[in-house]
């Protein structure tokens, strides 16, 4: 009897097919098959276009043991903490559903050359998507980032999801600031059981970058190029998402790279970051969670601007238009948003380059009459976060001004580079 997970042929009247017989989701009719192929893909097979289908080699289920891996002395200690996404997990071919690698010896049976660069301590915070981790996990990880730090990790890999990296990177580069040792966070755009896979790479450029690099920010490790060359760091502040299934996904915004790391273990400087040193970090979760991001688009309505003040929200950040414009119909009510004593943060839709209120009238009116805050060379996502992290420490606005246009870590450039590595 052919069963999910067994690997099978099908002869069809098209042809033959080979794959691991997948379960059939609820949602797909009974009159399919579903296999996944060599290269990762999964398959949908017609029943009435099967012809034959023969078992080639049976499931086995695998155990659930992995062996012990010996502490070797002389390697730095890496702690590990996971919060799902496909790159922390395995894939089960009898329930075709992915499981958490939760323990060292499971990432060690997934990249094995892990071994060869630190001693792990693996801590699972969560399971979930990337696009549900929200302020509340942040808080939770920053704590755990700090312990980790005072317990004497020489780097902490965060394994997740690709899809909020950047504002979950934004956001633990403000809460833990002073860092004596990098905080990596990396993910795979393609799940664990493909041929074509990142995970691999980046778990172990991840782990290199723990070991090895001299710096000692947040940064987001991924491919630097659609080939299997190296991976870049980027400042977690100045990172963004940008294809949505690529392997070069991510790109530095306004900033070139820190450093390239290749799967040799070789580390090359690209721009200046802060150093390793015995500094003490400093542990700040205080955030205010009532703040909203906006994006702007011709015929707007201003009653959506409404909303946020007849709510009660303590900031809000808007993706404007070129230099940060919005509609004309919206100006006034950036008024009333600095009359209610609520901070508008302005930055820019273009996502590379610098907000400007200087440059139209418009921009004028918004700075001098609505007391509009410029975010400089932000993406809206870091001015987001940095927004809920200064409203954490005072209402003040302005102090607030004077703290959004500082930069606190790294999330404003002096100088606007623009990287398309």
């Amino acid at each position: 009897m052919v069963k999910p997970g067994d690997r099978v042929r099908i002869k069809t009247k098209d042809g033959e097919h080979v794959g691991i017989l997948m379960p059939r989701p609820e949602k797909v009719p009974g009159n399919s098959v579903i296999i996944k192929l060599k290269t990762g893909y999964n398959k949908g097979i017609a029943r009435k276009n099967i012809v034959s289908m023969y078992v080639l080699e049976p499931y086995k289920k695998k155990s659930a043991s992995v062996r012990n891996i010996p502490y070797k002395k002389g390697l730095p200690n890496i702690a590990i903490l996971s919060t799902g996404g496909t790159i922390s997990s395995k894939v089960d071919y009898e329930t075709g559903g992915t499981f958490p690698a939760v323990s060292v010896g499971e990432f060690i049976q997934m990249v094995p050359e892990l071994e060869q660069y630190g001693n792990y301590e693996v801590k699972q915070m969560s399971q979930v998507w990337s696009e549900d981790i929200a302020s509340d996990d942040w808080i939770k990880l920053a704590k755990e980032v700090y312990s980790q730090i005072k317990k004497g990790k020489r780097g902490i890999i965060i394994t997740q999801g690709t899809d909020t990296m950047h504002y979950n990177a934004a956001a633990l580069s403000f809460m833990v600031q002073n860092l004596p040792v990098p905080v990596i966070f990396v993910a795979a755009q393609r799940s664990i059981d493909r041929g074509s896979s990142d995970a691999f790479p980046n778990l172990l450029t991840a782990a290199i970058t723990a070991a090895k690099w001299d710096g000692a920010e947040t940064v987001i490790c991924m491919h630097g190029s659609t080939d299997d060359n190296a991976n870049i760091l980027i400042r977690g502040t100045k990172a963004r998402k940008m294809h949505t299934e690529r392997r070069d996904a991510f790109k530095p915004i306004n900033d070139m790279p820190l450093a390239r790391v290749d799967y040799n273990g070789n580390i090359v400087k690209v721009s200046n970051y802060k150093l390793r040193s015995d500094s003490k970090p400093v542990l700040n979760t205080k955030i205010d969670k009532k703040v909203a991001l906006i994006w702007t688009y011709p015929g707007i309505d201003p009653k959506i601007f409404d909303y946020y003040i007849k709510q009660k929200y303590h900031g809000i950040v808007i993706a404007g238009t070129g230099f940060g414009n919005v509609p004309r119909n919206v100006v006034p009510i950036l008024k009333k948003f600095y009359r209610a004593g609520i901070p508008v943060v302005m930055t820019s839709q273009c996502i590379f380059g610098r907000v400007n209120a200087r440059v139209y009238e418009r921009g004028r009116k918004q700075l001098f009459e609505g007391k509009v805050i410029y975010g400089e060379d932000m993406t809206p996502e870091t001015a987001f976060v940095k927004l809920m992290f200064v409203l954490g420490q005072t209402k003040n606005m302005e102090k607030v001004k004077e703290m959004m246009q500082k930069s606190l870590v790294g999330e404003i450039s002096s100088r606007t580079t623009m990287s398309y590595i």
